[in-house]
């Protein structure tokens, strides 16, 4: 951008000014959903860090999660907040962000940037008071000016799924360079002013000039605790840690934050990446595969004990891992059809003969959590559902669907039936063993992976939809294809997990929202377009209690489950980790993450134990 106003900048419409009501508003110094905070004002620090951590050493990882556009085989630009390019991971280190979660509460968040917050009366302003040493890398001040051009700049050029989240943001002015107001829109959801706490900053003055949809190479001037230090595209990104680091001394910060350097490391297969491991080429590992963790650390440095694993508890929401199917695919559209497609799946010979038992099945779109929906319907869920009778399956108001148990032989027989009796139900036939769909063509799709971990399970898999005279095949593209695709949403069927929240809110309209299923680059795969679902969507945003809340969840996880939108997979209440034996941690991990690797530290002594100075 040239130099020309901020309001010009960043669009006249969102920094459209008026004065709201905070005259009888207090100042607070943190925000939750529901108002409920852990600690109060003037903490010294959280409970679960070690404020005495030592600082220094090396964290090397991989990509175990991801957020934006990032990729877990590899990356090329270093831009994650936007659609184009695979982001490279650790990026989110690099910024600050107005305040920061307590991982040891379900949704609290905590001054870092922003001293405190002030909410007017009405609930859609909040105004922002920011610490006056906050500062970028270059030394230049953190104003209210850069909080306000990086939220009107991430709604109006940020990745789908963060724009999407802030269309509700009604304007935003900065009051001097002290202060900024965010204005929200009526009826936006419940944690949005949450979900606009956490953005990352971004430098006004960096960015004219400069792109900002753009893919880049370029380190970004940022204000957090890391800085890129080095990298080679696909291979490595490595970060510094700001030795002067603004607000490293601030109750949100102590105790964290403690290596030198933080690494990411990238490979395009995982079996390779494993090797790398035992190697040493990286040293922290969260084990996925059931198959690698009950028989590949048989390797010398883990019988030595130079590398040891742990099970940690996860007391989070599973998530929803699965299979997908893509409704917008004229073979996907009948549900029968889908819940046919999914009783071919033999989870139970499957966990005991290719995972070693290590799984339970997943049922629920809110899974390992009590949002999950069992047993006939409470009366307040009732009330959220009874609009939609006639308009939902029955099922919806009875016992929450669930896959069948199979009997563990690979091909159960009564299962297949069943499945070939839905297909019938939905109009298909069989000719010459090969089902055909109610318009006379194959029934016929595609499995689209960039990895190939799940082949062993397609395999057995592909083999009873072949007995049901289904054409199943699979295929393997590079990262860089299947990113692309999966943005298009150009796949018949792809596997995919999204992580579960305490506390989810209006982020899960990006994952199963009418909206979003038209949306390029949203999470939406499936491609659900309900207005039953919408409408528990929009109970979810606005529930003014954690026990609306929970209703709310439990009334969505009926209506999804009977819309057969996925095979599910499976999940593990526990983190399985591998590590070389020279990571400190707290004694205790905070309930809801791992605090991976902002909590943890080099252990000196450990790594002269080990050989690994």
């Amino acid at each position: 951008m040239r130099r020309r106003s901020f309001l010009a900048a960043s669009g006249a419409a969102l920094l459209a000014a008026r004065v709201p009501a905070f005259a009888q508003s207090a100042e607070r110094h943190g925000l939750s959903s529901f108002g409920d905070l852990r600690y109060p004002a003037g903490f010294p620090r959280f409970d679960y860090v070690e404020p005495l951590a030592p600082k220094g050493g090396t964290f090397s990882a991989q990509l175990s999660t991801t957020t934006g556009n990032q990729a877990f085989e590899t990356f090329n630009t270093l831009n994650i907040y936007v659609l184009k390019g695979d982001g490279a991971a650790g990026m989110d280190l690099t910024f600050d962000s107005l305040m920061v979660r307590a991982l040891d509460e379900p949704d609290a968040l905590y001054g870092l940037v922003a001293r405190g917050v002030t909410i007017s009366e009405d609930g859609l302003s909040y105004r922002f008071s920011l610490r006056p040493q906050a500062r970028f890398h270059d030394g230049s001040r953190l104003t209210a000016r850069d909080v306000a051009f990086s939220i009107a700049t991430l709604k109006e050029k940020g990745h789908p799924r963060i724009a999407a989240v802030l269309r509700d943001v009604a304007g935003v002015s900065p009051e001097g360079d002290d202060a900024v107001v965010v204005r929200f829109a009526p009826g936006r959801s419940r944690d949005l002013p949450l979900i606009v706490a956490e953005l990352p900053i971004f430098s006004e003055a960096y960015y004219r000039g400069r792109d900002f949809e753009a893919s880049t190479l370029e380190p970004p001037l940022a204000s957090g605790p890391y800085r890129v230090a080095r990298f080679e595209v696909g291979r490595f990104i490595a970060f510094e840690r700001v030795a002067d680091y603004w607000g490293a001394d601030l109750p949100v910060t102590i105790g964290q934050n403690n290596f030198g350097e933080i690494r990411y490391e990238y490979f395009r297969d995982r079996d390779v990446a494993f090797e790398a491991f035992k190697a040493g080429t990286f040293t922290w590992r969260e084990e996925f595969t059931a198959r690698v963790w009950a028989t590949g650390y048989d390797f010398p440095a883990a019988q030595e004990g130079r590398v040891r694993r742990e099970t940690v508890p996860d007391a989070t929401p599973s998530g929803t891992q699965g299979w997908f199917l893509n409704a917008r695919r004229p073979v996907f559209r009948d549900p029968r059809i889908r819940e046919a497609i999914g009783l071919a799946f033999d989870f139970e010979w499957s966990n005991q003969n290719l995972m070693y038992g290590a799984y339970r099945r997943t049922a629920s779109f809110f899974e390992n959590s009590d949002l999950k929906a069992e047993g006939m319907p409470a009366q307040a869920e009732l009330a959220l559902l009874e609009p939609f009778r006639g308009k939902v399956p029955d099922e919806v108001f009875g016992e929450p669907w669930s896959p069948p148990r199979s009997d563990g032989s690979g091909q159960d027989r009564a299962l297949l039936r069943r499945a070939d009796t839905l297909l019938r139900q939905a109009g298909c036939t069989r000719d010459g063993g090969v089902m055909k769909l109610p318009d006379g063509q194959p029934l016929a799709f595609e499995f689209l992976d960039s990895s190939p971990v799940f082949q062993p399970l397609l395999q057995s898999y592909i083999k009873n939809l072949s007995l049901l005279g289904i054409r199943a095949s699979s295929r393997l593209v590079d990262a860089a294809q299947y990113q692309a695709r999966l943005k298009d949403f150009d796949f018949d069927v792809v596997s995919s997990r999204f992580g579960g929240s305490v506390t989810p809110g209006a982020a899960l309209r990006e994952v199963y929202g009418s909206r979003a299923a038209k949306l390029p680059g949203s999470q939406n795969l499936a491609g659900i377009e309900n207005p039953a679902v919408d409408a528990m969507l929009d109970r979810i945003a606005d529930a003014a209690s954690r026990a609306e809340l929970t209703t709310a969840c439990r009334a969505l996880d009926r209506v999804l489950r009977a819309g057969r939108y996925w095979v599910p997979m499976w999940y593990g209440a526990t983190h399985r980790l591998a590590l070389w034996d020279l990571y400190g941690r707290p004694r205790e991990l905070p309930r809801y993450g791992l605090g991976v690797p902002t909590l943890w530290w080099h252990d000196a002594e450990k790594a002269r134990r080990i050989g690994r100075t």
